[in-house]
């Protein structure tokens, strides 16, 4: 029975000559691919300008689980975000925050907090006028909340070092190698205290910037084995360190 829901598109792909492979992350169903025709004239429904990294769509689909690719019966768009492909910064954060999903969300289920979070943050980024530098830090750490592996922050005293593996600021340092010295778990606390509103009281350099984000991908990949080295991360820390 065709269904209508909401979907964030994170990769398409041509298969073939006909069809283009399409992944996104749905409100309703969690991650899935679709096999989805090239239209053969300008007036196809399904155009290939619909199929934009982070487009959010509105779909309809009869998901059937024991397939592998689904059959997309319509899709529009469910809310325009221009500026993410026009500025350039917001598009080096769009190309980048586009690889981080399509990685982090590998097998993701069904997730409703966590899709709601991608929405409206990407929808912030889209009218958000001012400086929006560290975006991808408070992105990256805060959706670490809806995958289970949010850093408890309540042991924090200055001195602490940060295991990596237990997500615990700690008085001594772990047994294993995954852990930040105290000058280093400082940082970490301090981005732990950014959100949108008041990320840009936060001044700095882009060297403590692109090494916030080196932790930060670092502790996905301690938690999602299968995350890895993201090819986008040079162009963004070209642009904003």
């Amino acid at each position: 029975m065709l269904k209508k829901t909401e979907a964030i598109v994170l990769r398409a792909f041509k298969y073939g000559e006909s069809r283009m492979i399409v992944d996104m992350y749905t409100r309703d169903h969690g991650r899935l691919s679709f096999a989805v025709p090239l239209p053969k004239t300008s007036k196809g429904r399904l155009k290939k300008q619909l199929f934009q990294p982070l487009t959010l769509l509105s779909i309809e689909v009869d998901v059937r689980p024991q397939q592998q690719l689904q059959k997309l019966a319509g899709a529009a768009i469910l809310t325009p975000l221009p500026t993410l492909q026009t500025e350039p910064a917001k598009l080096s954060m769009t190309l980048f925050l586009d690889e981080f999903l399509y990685h982090a969300l590998k097998g993701e289920q069904q997730n409703v907090p966590l899709f709601d979070y991608i929405v409206n943050s990407l929808q912030w980024l889209n009218g958000a006028e001012g400086p929006t530098a560290n975006f991808h830090l408070v992105f990256v750490m805060r959706m670490a909340r809806f995958l289970g592996f949010y850093p408890n922050l309540d042991g924090y005293s200055p001195g602490c070092y940060f295991d990596l593996r237990a997500s615990t600021f700690c008085q001594e340092p772990p047994v294993h190698r995954d852990l930040l010295l105290p000058q280093e778990a400082e940082k970490v606390q301090l981005m732990m205290r950014m959100d949108y509103a008041t990320m840009h009281l936060f001044r700095l350099s882009r060297n403590d910037r692109g090494r916030l984000l080196e932790i930060a991908l670092a502790y996905y990949r301690i938690h999602l084995p299968a995350f890895p080295e993201l090819k986008s991360l040079g162009v963004l820390q070209e642009m904003w360190g």
